[in-house]
This record gives structure tokens, sequence and C-alpha cells, in this order.
């Protein structure tokens, strides 16, 4: 039978064997306060645990569901009681094993009591369409929890039990976290109930492509299916977020997960308490990353900032003279380093209210006041293209095309713009630019037609960069090119 090594044995094994003869055995393994962990400067998380583990709930969650069922065996956890059920129905979708209709669906999730009267935090996800949620604690009490309200947008929902002096964790802050602090969270990945996994801070403010208006803490803590809706513990035993989602190639961890910080948590609660849905604040651009080319043609000395591609009419931006082009510096005083900073800032700012931006025009500084509406359920703009009167720009390897009136109408381009026919291998192509975009600035000025255009590209020296507004699908950005030398 093999038997792990046990690292502390082996250490102090090699050290007794390292002393002279003679010498004292406490001289070199002396007595030290705590147990071996600490003893080593690392965490001890036993106390953590033991006093707010008991907080920490399973939630699992029944629904009809109106699939075949498959043959998968139930004696090796595939079967709709065992522990990977979940993990491939939920990431795996019809593949997974789903129950025959009018069978209840399983799935499983995590939470934690917020107060002792039975309000319980957890994943929108973990109880999205539900017929029945039961929460059950560490001492194996079972309730049936209700939905107070869930927001999709930050993937948290407010449970509430029937219940009196129930355990209830302590709320901390997100804010004072910092990059390589520990933290433990505690879970049922699998339905392995009440698991303590631990790691460190990887990095903060992350933004997912799934939600723009959350700053994710993003951990090295094991998060597995199973963990959503759990909470993450400092070394204080203040919870500072929410388990939400992990990046993966497979379904399961592979070092990347990512918690909601809990100070957007706690204003969801206290919204989905008061109202029962939760109001954001709303600006009305798409914005972009500024890159090093980016940077230089916008003469700004170090790429910073979200780049304005578009700016949405009628928006709240609109109305307050933001333009494609500018570049957002800071928020109500609050820097504005990447594009990613700029949508959880706006988010979290009270609808009704008046913000300043701080924005880059033309190389010079400005504040723009706007008065902030609320975040619609959908931001989508349809773009259609069709292509009329041909030009040719060789210099950058495109051809381009006027607009007719009927598509720039539909458009929203009442001032015309260029439509790309074709791209050649040149500097257009490497810039990122494709057929069908159109382009509806050039180095900062509209391109009302081709004869337009070309004066602009005329106009540009030759190894200067600049940034050209394309319009694609359902949205605009810029993109750097750099005309070649002649």
């Amino acid at each position: 039978m093999l038997t792990p090594i046990r690292p502390l044995s082996f250490l102090l094994l090699l050290m007794a064997c390292a002393i002279p003869a003679g010498a004292a055995r406490e001289a070199v393994v002396p007595a030290l306060p705590g147990n071996a962990a600490t003893r080593f400067g690392l965490p001890d998380f036993t106390g953590l645990v033991e006093l707010y583990g008991p907080a920490v709930v399973n939630i699992s969650t029944k629904q009809n569901l109106l699939y075949g069922p498959q043959d998968f065996d139930a004696e090796d956890g595939f079967g709709e009681d065992g522990p990977l059920y979940d993990f491939f129905r939920r990431f795996f979708g019809e593949e997974g094993p789903l129950p025959d209709e009018g069978e209840n669906g399983r799935s499983l999730g995590s939470g934690f009591i917020l107060s002792p009267d039975g309000y319980v935090l957890t994943n929108s996800h973990v109880v999205e369409a539900a017929d029945e949620i039961v929460v059950r604690t560490s001492d194996r009490r079972e309730f049936i929890a209700k939905v107070v309200g869930a927001d999709e947008r930050s993937d948290m929902a407010l449970l509430k039990v029937d219940g009196e002096g129930l355990p209830a964790v302590q709320i901390g802050s997100a804010a004072d976290l910092k990059v390589g602090e520990w933290v433990l969270a505690i879970g049922s990945p699998f339905g392995f109930e009440h698991s303590a996994t631990a790691g460190i801070v990887s990095a903060k403010g992350r933004s997912l492509p799934t939600e723009d208006y959350v700053p994710f803490i993003q951990t090295d803590v094991a998060i597995n299916p199973g963990n959503s809706g759990g909470p993450l513990f400092n070394l204080d035993g203040e919870v500072v977020g929410v388990n939400s989602q992990i990046y993966s190639r497979t379904g399961g961890f592979m070092g990347l997960s990512f918690a909601v910080p809990i100070d957007v948590a706690m204003d969801v609660v206290a919204q989905l308490k008061e109202k029962g849905r939760v109001s954001r604040g709303w600006l009305g651009v798409l914005i972009q990353d500024v890159t090093r080319e980016l940077a230089e043609t916008f003469d700004l000395g170090h790429p910073r900032g979200a780049l304005v591609a578009q700016v949405l009419p009628q928006s709240p931006a609109a109305k307050a003279g933001l333009r494609a082009g500018d570049i957002v510096l800071a928020f109500n005083g609050k820097e504005v380093t990447t594009s990613g900073n700029l949508p959880p800032l706006v988010g979290a700012a009270k609808v009704g209210t008046e913000a300043v931006l701080t924005v880059l025009r033309g190389g010079k500084t400005m504040e723009l006041p706007v008065m902030l509406s609320e975040l619609p359920e959908e931001e989508a703009i349809v773009v259609t293209t069709s292509q009329v009167e041909q030009a040719a720009a060789d210099r950058l390897g495109l051809v381009v095309e006027d607009l007719s009136a009927d598509e720039q109408e539909r458009l929203g381009l009442p001032g015309g713009a260029v439509i790309v026919a074709s791209v050649e291998d040149g500097p257009a192509q490497r810039g990122g630019i494709r057929a069908g975009d159109v382009i509806v600035t050039f180095d900062n000025e509209p391109v009302p037609d081709t004869k337009r255009f070309r004066q602009l590209l005329d106009a540009v020296q030759a190894g200067e960069s600049v940034a050209v507004l394309v319009q694609r699908g359902d949205g605009r950005m810029f993109y750097p090119i750099r005309i070649p030398a002649e």
C-alpha cells in the first residue's frame, strides 16, 4: 500500500539527520507557538473554518425538464444522484444526463447565510428556473427557500428561509484586498459538501466577456462545479467575494477562478430587498482599449483610458456632448486605466445623478458633466451594409465604395460613410480592416464619401499612424493603421 509523504515529518527527519553529534536537538527545532502551518509562515485556516463554516450552506434545486435520458452509469457518479451529474449537465448541455419529461432535474451549488433571520446569498445560475430550492446547513437541517430576487448581470440571487438564530457570516470589503493576499473558499464542489480550498488573490478588477459591469476578483483557489455561490473569505474571516465563474477548457479547475466582489453583491442585495430588481447607471457608449498604436495616433503618452468608439443616439453620453474618438481618463475622479474599468464605475453610480467624465479630446483634457440614466435591458444596434459606386485606395490595399442614401439612413449615418468592398494584402489588412466594414472616420475626421477618404489618406505622411473608426456588425471600433513609406 502506498503511503503519502508528509512534508513536515520529512523535513524534520532531514533536519534531525543534519544535527552534529552531541548537539542539543532543541537548538535546531525550537518550540514555536501555533501549528505546523504557522511555524513555517503559512496561514492557518482552521479557526476560520470552525467559526464561519456553519454559515455556508449547500443548495440543491429541482426543476422539470423536457429532455430525454441518456445512458450514463450511475455507479460511476454520472447518474442523477451522483456527484458528477450536475457537472456534466451544466458544462456539456444536451450531451449530459438529462431526465425524462416530468422528472425532476437537479442542480447543486453553494451559498451563505447573511443574517440570523434566514437571508441567503448565492449565484442566480444556481437557482435559475428552479421549482424547488432546498438549503441544507452543516448540521444537516434542511429549509425550503424562496427567491427574494435575482440579478442576471451580476449572477446574484437572494433567498429567504424560515429560521431564527442561524449562523451568519461577517461581511468585509473587496476594496481592501491586495494581490497576493491569502483567501479561502468553502463550498460543495461536485457535491462534496463543506469543502475548504485556499489560494491567493491573483488580480482585481477583471472584466469578463460575459459581464462588463462586475469587476471580478481573480484567484487561484480551487473552484469547481458546486462551489458556485459560496463565499470567499479573507484571513480575518470576512467574506470578500462570491465565487461565481471559472476559466476552463475541461469543465474543471485550471487555476483561474473569479469571484464577485462582496461590495457589488451587497449593493445587489440591498436593491433586491428594496424593490426586487437592480438598476444601474448608463452612459450609452461603446468603448475599447487604447493600444500602443492607438495611443500614438491620439497623441497619448502611453496606453490608458477607454476609447469611445460609438455614442448611442439619445443616450446620456450623446446629450452630454461625448464624441467618438474621445478617451475617458477618469469617472467621478476615479482613474480609468483600461476600458474594462469604466463599465463597473458607471454601473455602480446611482441612476439620475450627475457624473463628471475626464476626457481627452484633440490632445486636450476636459471635463464633461453627464446625467446618468438607467441601463436598458438590451443594448443592441442592428447594422446592415450594401455596396454602390466603386472607388479605389490602393495605398492601404483597400477598395472602398460610397453608401446610398437608404444605406446611410439604415446605418444611422446621415452624413455618409464608405464601405470596404475588398481588402488586399497591405497596411489596412494588417491593421484589422475587413471587407464589409464601414469606415466612419479616418484620422478623427468624418468620411462622408470616397472623395473625402482619398483626400484624408493623401494628407497623411508616410510612416505615420492613423486611427480608423469602423462600424462592423452591431458596434464600432478604432483600428490603428500605419501608412507605408512611398
